[in-house]
C-alpha cells in the first residue's frame, strides 16, 4: 500500500481558529492511523495578509497539542521548501507549462489583486465573473504585450460546455458544469501564485495522498481537478469535512465566529481550557467513533480515526459541552499538575489565599470547568457584602433566623479562643458545640458558613471556609451578622 501522506497547510494570519485546528487534528489522526506522514506547509502566498509572529503561533499550537509534524519547514523530508513564498520559481515554471499546453493564458486586464490582496480579488471575480477578455488574444498580441512590459497575471483556461467530475470520500462523486466556473488567476502580477494554484502544485510535488479540508472548498475542487487533468497527474483523495457553526442569541446558527465566544485555540487556553480537552471535543465535531464513549486520548483517536466516521451535517460548537470535557480532564489531573496549571490564574487572589493555595486548590479541583473560574470561586475571601438574612434559614437542618442567631452568639467566643487557626481546630470547636447541644453538625456549620462567606453555595464546608477567610475576618463577619440579626428579629 502506498504510504499515506497528509498535510496541514495554514496561512500565517495571526491566530489558530478552532476550525483550522480541527483540520490539523484530522490530518494528523488519519496519517497516524495508517502509520503515514503528517506534513506541515506554510501557505503564505498572500503576503498582504501575513502577520508577524503568526508562523510561531502555528508551531506553538502544534507543539502544545502534541500534533507533531513529520515534515515541515523545520524538518526537511526531501520535499522542501515547505514555505510557499520560498517556492515562487516552482509555481512560475508550472504556470508557463500550462500556458504552453493551452490550459492557461496571459491576462493583461490589470486585475486589482495588487491593491486589495488575493481574497478581495477572488471575491470580486466570484461576484461579477471575469469576462475572459484576454482568453483569445493571438500569440502575436501576447508577445507584443510582454515585450512592452505590460503587467500580467496567468489565468486558468476553463473548458467551455463540458463537465468535470471528482470523487470525495465523504460526499461521493460530484459533477459540475464547467460553464459555472470562472477562469481563476493562477499566477499573480507579482509572480506569486494564488492559493488555488499553489496548493495543487505543492500537493502533487510533496506526494500528498489524502487532503482533509472544510467543505467550503468543494466549490473550488472542480478547478483543482481540471488542473490535475491538465498536468496528467493523479489527484489526491479528498475528504471535505463539515463546517463548525455557532449558536446565535436568537437561536439560529451561523459559521463559528468571535461573536459566539472564543474561537481561537490561544483564547481558549487563556480561559483555562486544557489542550487535551479541546482536542477531544473538536475531534467529535464532524466525526463519530460510532460508540458511546466520548473521552479519548490522542493515541486512542488515532487508532479509531478513518473517513467512515466523517459526517456531512454541520457541527454546533457547544461551550457547555466543552466545559464538560474540560471538567473531566481537570478532575483527573494530579494535585501537582493542577497546582502548576493554576499558577497564572491565582495571581489576582489576595496574598492570604495564595499562601494557602496548596490547600485551597484541593477544593477548587473538580469544582471548576475552566481555570479562569478560580477567582470567582473564592471571591468571598476578599469581597463580602450584606447578604439576605433569609439564607441563614435551612429546612433540612430545621433552622430559622432565631436559631442561627443563638448558634452564632454561643459559638463565637469559642472560635475566638482558637490559637492555631486550622481546619481541624475549627471543626473540633464546631463538633464539640454540636455534641453539647445535641445538634447535628450541619445545623452548626450552616449559619457559620453563610455568615462568614455570605453565600449558600461554597467550594467547601464551614471549617474550610473559615480557615480560608482567616480568623480575624471570620470573627468580624460573624459579629456583623449577629448585629444584623439583632436589628431584624
Amino acid at each position: 500500500m502506498k504510504e499515506v501522506r497528509t498535510r496541514f497547510a495554514p496561512s500565517p494570519t495571526g491566530y489558530m481558529h478552532i476550525g483550522n485546528l480541527r483540520t490539523a487534528l484530522y490530518a494528523y489522526l488519519y496519517a497516524k492511523h495508517f502509520d503515514g506522514k503528517f506534513v506541515l506547509r506554510i501557505e503564505d502566498t498572500d503576503q498582504k495578509r501575513f502577520v508577524k509572529g503568526a508562523t510561531e503561533v502555528i508551531y506553538d499550537t502544534l507543539k502544545t497539542t502534541k500534533l507533531i509534524h513529520d515534515e515541515g519547514p523545520d524538518k526537511d523530508g526531501g520535499y522542501g521548501p515547505y514555505v510557499q513564498s520560498e517556492r515562487k520559481e516552482i509555481y512560475k515554471k508550472y504556470a508557463l507549462e500550462l500556458v504552453e499546453k493551452g490550459y492557461a493564458y496571459y491576462c493583461f486586464c490589470g486585475q486589482n489583486e495588487e491593491e486589495h490582496g488575493e481574497d478581495a480579488e477572488q471575491e470580486v471575480e466570484q461576484t461579477y465573473g471575469y469576462n475572459r477578455h484576454c482568453r483569445n488574444l493571438s500569440k502575436e498580441e501576447v508577445e507584443a504585450n510582454l515585450k512592452a512590459g505590460k503587467s500580467y497575471v496567468i489565468r486558468q483556461k476553463i473548458p467551455i460546455d463540458e463537465t468535470v467530475t471528482f470523487h470525495d470520500e465523504v460526499y461521493g462523486d460530484i459533477t459540475v458544469e464547467t460553464n459555472t466556473l470562472d477562469d481563476q488567476i493562477l499566477l499573480k502580477s507579482d509572480g506569486m501564485p494564488t492559493y488555488n494554484f499553489a496548493n495543487v502544485i505543492d500537493d502533487h510535488l510533496m506526494n500528498i495522498t489524502h487532503i482533509i479540508r472544510g467543505k467550503e472548498y468543494i466549490s473550488s475542487t472542480p478547478k483543482y481537478q481540471l488542473l490535475y487533468n491538465a498536468f496528467g497527474w493523479e489527484s489526491p483523495k479528498t475528504m471535505h469535512v463539515s463546517t463548525i457553526m455557532g449558536k446565535n442569541a436568537d437561536g439560529t446558527v451561523s459559521k463559528l465566529s468571535k461573536r459566539h465566544g472564543s474561537v481561537s485555540f490561544a483564547k481558549l487556553l487563556e480561559e483555562g481550557y486544557l489542550p487535551e480537552a479541546v482536542l477531544n471535543y473538536i475531534a467529535l465535531l464532524g466525526w463519530s467513533p460510532k460508540m458511546e464513549q466520548e473521552i479519548f486520548s490522542l493515541e486512542e483517536l488515532a487508532k479509531l480515526f478513518t473517513e467512515d466516521g466523517l459526517v456531512k451535517t454541520n457541527a454546533i460548537f457547544d461551550y457547555k459541552k466543552l466545559d464538560w470535557f474540560n471538567n473531566h480532564y481537570i478532575s483527573n489531573l494530579s494535585h501537582e499538575e493542577f497546582v502548576e496549571h493554576s499558577k497564572k490564574y491565582i495571581e489576582t487572589l489576595p496574598q492570604d489565599l495564595k499562601d494557602k493555595w496548596d490547600f485551597a486548590s484541593t477544593l477548587a479541583q473538580g469544582r471548576i470547568d475552566k481555570f479562569s473560574q478560580i477567582a470567582e470561586l473564592f471571591d468571598f475571601v476578599e469581597n463580602y457584602e450584606d447578604f439576605d438574612l433569609m439564607e441563614l434559614e435551612n429546612k433540612k437542618n430545621k433552622l430559622d433566623k432565631q436559631q442561627s442567631l443563638e448558634i452564632l452568639k454561643e459559638i463565637l467566643p469559642q472560635l475566638e479562643n482558637i490559637e492555631d487557626w486550622t481546619v481541624e481546630n475549627i471543626n473540633k470547636v464546631a463538633q464539640d458545640y454540636a455534641t453539647q447541644k445535641e445538634y447535628k453538625i450541619g445545623k452548626v456549620m450552616w449559619p457559620l458558613r453563610v455568615a462568614v462567606t455570605g453565600k449558600v453555595v461554597t467550594p467547601g464546608g464551614g471549617g474550610e471556609m473559615l480557615y480560608l477567610v482567616g480568623k480575624e475576618k471570620s470573627v468580624e463577619r460573624i459579629n456583623k451578622t449577629i448585629e444584623r440579626l439583632l436589628k431584624e428579629i
